[in-house]
């Protein structure tokens, strides 16, 4: 396994739209380890294969890995499909691996129901809820090309990229000092 690099937005592969996948062999198995290897090393919680450069239409998430307390619960999921949504909808300060120390509300289905193949190439389907339904339309947001910041508000949206421009270029110049 290897901890793979993270595209920063706004990096066109970032608003590209993933390809689904035809075959799971073990390269999409090794691809899978290694991202969550790599979102774990972030730390993060979910990473779509967008993120790391690949088209391919996949994800990783565990949302149990934000507390050192909790058993990590990693799911791998290929080609997922919402084919659901609750009415109700729900709140949560999201944040993304891709566009780092930046942060906002955004409003979505509190519960998903969607269907996809694990990493053994078996159909599934499942309910998500609560964090677990958030980051799951988050990471398929990315699959679509689609990231947080553009449920956003054009003033919010332009405001976080430019403190993210700032972030970046401040990290920069840290990494001049040190250098």
């Amino acid at each position: 396994m290897a901890v793979l690099p993270i595209l920063i937005a706004p990096h066109p592969t970032l608003k590209a739209k993933a390809k689904p996948v035809k075959d799971v062999t073990d390269e999409l198995r090794a691809l899978l380890d290694d991202m969550l290897e790599t979102m774990y090393d972030a730390p993060g919680i979910g990473l779509a294969a967008n993120q790391i450069g690949s088209l391919h239409r996949v994800l990783v998430m565990d949302c149990g890995s934000r507390d050192d307390e909790e058993t990590p619960r990693p799911i791998k999921i290929i080609n997922p499909e919402i084919t659901g949504v609750s009415e109700e909808l729900s709140s949560y300060e999201e944040g993304c691996l891709s566009i780092p120390e930046q942060f906002a509300d955004v409003e979505r289905p509190a519960v998903v129901r969607v269907k996809y193949l694990d990493e053994n190439g078996q159909k599934q389907e499942r309910l998500f809820d609560g964090l677990e339904a958030t980051c799951v339309q988050h990471e398929i947001d990315h699959l679509d090309g689609v990231l947080f910041v553009d449920h956003l508000s054009n003033l919010k949206r332009n405001m976080l990229m430019k403190k993210l421009k700032k972030y970046l270029k401040d990290r920069e110049e840290d990494a001049a000092d040190v250098g």
